[in-house]
């Protein structure tokens, strides 16, 4: 009678020889079975097996496989849930178009959900890029919620809110919040934050099963600065102070610690939470912006990331 040891290495023999005519030679299943002399169903788990054995070692011959490669060791690095990297242009390494469409994808897989989710959104123009690539849809079981105030300072709209573009877009019920981005004072604040629907809203944000925000610079270039919601005095004060990035108007150092004071204490944004339970996707890409999304990673005020193959190597610097 064969010991187990010699059957065990007779069915990984086996094994291997459907894993290489699966793989190397192209080999259907049907075509596997027939040749083995096995059913289908065995030649089925006997590729399996050769997989799980890590008899078969794949190496994918593409561009992409760098990007996946990448986005791995972001994970590995920052303890990240996920991350999605995608090829960037050598002329353009800043440019938002290829992260648009994969930021768009991840939220229409969200959308496509016919259970009803809370989908809390930031703003900036990487999320807008987003949102103009989703198809439309219809998706009234979802609600959409602003994390932070759509409204300039002398009451105009801002330029790149998304949560009501979005709503249109996907036929969902949505709550912009109807604050400017930053009270007067604190008291203001207080004030402001006390009222039901803001109280609402906030309660929504913090319900949210699933989140998308942009990440911002802290330098002369600053969304903030040229959007005009800081001067560049702010600016300096912050950088004194060791800020590297924003989000949602919180600003944070390189550690990813909330900045106490200055500006902050009126922001009207809904509130970081860092090492968030669900997934809180930032999106963002370029040179200006590495210094910002490794504080955000590190800082654990985003648990997973899309962003472009260039500034996924500059993070792993």
């Amino acid at each position: 009678m064969a010991s187990r040891s010699e059957n065990e290495t007779s069915r990984l023999d086996d094994a291997a020889r459907a894993g290489w005519l699966y793989y190397v030679a192209g080999n259907t299943q049907d075509e596997i079975a027939r040749k083995l002399g096995v059913s289908r169903q065995s030649a089925q788990r006997l590729v399996s097996l050769a997989v799980s054995e890590r008899l078969i070692k794949v190496r994918l011959d593409h561009p992409i496989a760098h990007c996946m490669e990448l986005g791995k060791r972001l994970v590995e690095t920052f303890g990240l849930r996920d991350c999605e990297v995608v090829p960037s242009d050598p002329d353009a390494p800043s440019s938002i178009v290829g992260i648009a469409q994969a930021g768009a994808a991840e939220m229409e897989r969200h959308l496509k959900s016919q259970h009803p989710k809370i989908m809390a959104i930031g703003t900036g123009r990487a999320l807008r890029a987003c949102v103009e690539q989703l198809p439309p849809l219809d998706c009234p079981q979802h609600s959409i919620v602003s994390l932070l105030g759509n409204m300039m300072s002398d009451g105009s709209a801002t330029a790149y809110n998304v949560v009501i573009r979005m709503a249109d877009r996907v036929n969902a019920k949505h709550y912009p919040m109807p604050l400017p981005v930053y009270a007067r004072s604190v008291e203001e604040k207080k004030l402001l934050h006390n009222q039901e629907p803001v109280h609402n809203i906030l309660e929504l944000a913090r319900q949210a099963d699933v989140t998308f925000v942009g990440i911002g610079n802290m330098d002369m270039n600053a969304p903030l600065l040229v959007d005009g919601f800081l001067s560049r005095d702010d600016i300096r004060a912050f950088n004194r102070a060791g800020a590297v990035g924003e989000i949602t108007s919180w600003v944070y150092d390189g550690e990813g610690r909330i900045i106490e004071g200055l500006i902050n204490d009126r922001v009207n944004s809904a509130p970081l939470v860092v090492d968030p339970p669900n997934p809180v996707v930032g999106i963002a890409a370029g040179e200006a912006k590495v210094g910002a999304i490794r504080g955000a990673m590190k800082g654990r005020l985003i648990n997973s990331l899309i962003t472009n193959e260039y500034t996924a190597e500059q993070l792993l610097k």
